[in-house]
């Protein structure tokens, strides 16, 4: 796959981002926590291929961007303003922001923060209200984990950083995830920990742009409950439900075509050459 990486300059720190495609219409995707802008690529080849210019970022914290160790610039509504700078920087008015699980959740506070720059939603597996107490037990464990065992984590972490990387980009994103200093990983959790994971939700409710929610049964952390309430907060929203964690990334070709007629349906205009059938 052929993409441009290119960052910019958000105050003090570096953000880094990938172009993949060209057209008329802008999609932003945003990684999960922790990950990084490979968990979206092949979502994002596929987009592209349908027409769409679509963005991967990396927030503050994560893959290429800078990683500073201060919990306090790591938070979901903070992570929010990152977004609508990327789309300052590209001088786009108004895009499609979406991505899964923290990427769903920080599109949800774009969108709340930010009404007018957002075109539509695209949301996969959101964390809200019902994922809290999975959220409390898999998160806290591991934020004490890399604050009281550096010495373990960096071991750890430095085993991973030299191991080869696969050609499935999910994977890599995984394993880049398994090579991040405990300093890197202990100030994302923190951050996120403390500060709002959601808008309110009043400010759900007010949210009025065309959103495709998608949900999946079994997964503790995105519980379909979340996504299926989502889908009645939000006025119009669509629900698709996916059959797996991974069926977006392993097999996309039953979810895509609703994807791309939902983009299609809601003014979001297309390349013409390559357009998906």
């Amino acid at each position: 796959m052929i993409f441009e990486l290119r960052s910019f300059l958000y105050g003090e720190y570096r953000l880094a981002y990938e172009i993949h495609g060209s057209g008329p219409q802008t999609v932003v995707l945003i990684h999960g926590l922790l990950l990084d802008a490979h968990v979206n690529r092949d979502l994002a080849t596929a987009l592209a291929d349908a027409g769409f210019r679509v963005v991967l970022l990396d927030l503050l914290g994560h893959g290429r961007s800078d990683r500073p160790h201060d919990p306090t610039l790591h938070r979901f509504d903070l992570y929010a303003r990152q977004v609508v700078a990327l789309l300052d920087e590209l001088k786009v008015r108004q895009a499609v922001i979406g991505g899964v699980s923290l990427g769903a959740d920080v599109s949800l506070h774009v969108a709340a923060q930010h009404p007018g720059r957002v075109r539509a939603l695209f949301l996969e597996m959101p964390v809200m209200e019902w994922a809290t107490p999975a959220a409390a037990l898999l998160f806290a464990p591991m934020l004490l984990t890399v604050r009281r065992a550096r010495g373990l984590v960096r071991l750890w972490s430095s085993t991973w950083k030299h191991m080869p990387r696969p050609r499935n980009n999910t994977a890599v994103s995984v394993m880049n995830l398994l090579s991040m200093s405990p300093e890197e990983i202990g100030a994302v959790l923190h951050g996120i920990l403390v500060g709002p994971v959601v808008p309110e939700i009043e400010a759900r409710r007010s949210i009025n742009v065309p959103t495709l929610i998608i949900g999946h049964p079994g997964d503790f952390l995105h519980p379909f409950d979340d996504a299926e309430a989502l889908s009645r907060q939000i006025p119009g929203a669509r629900f698709l439900a996916a059959k797996s964690i991974l069926e977006l990334r392993t097999k996309p070709q039953r979810l895509l075509p609703d994807i791309v007629r939902f983009f299609t349906e809601n003014g979001m205009p297309r390349r013409t050459a390559n357009r998906a059938n």
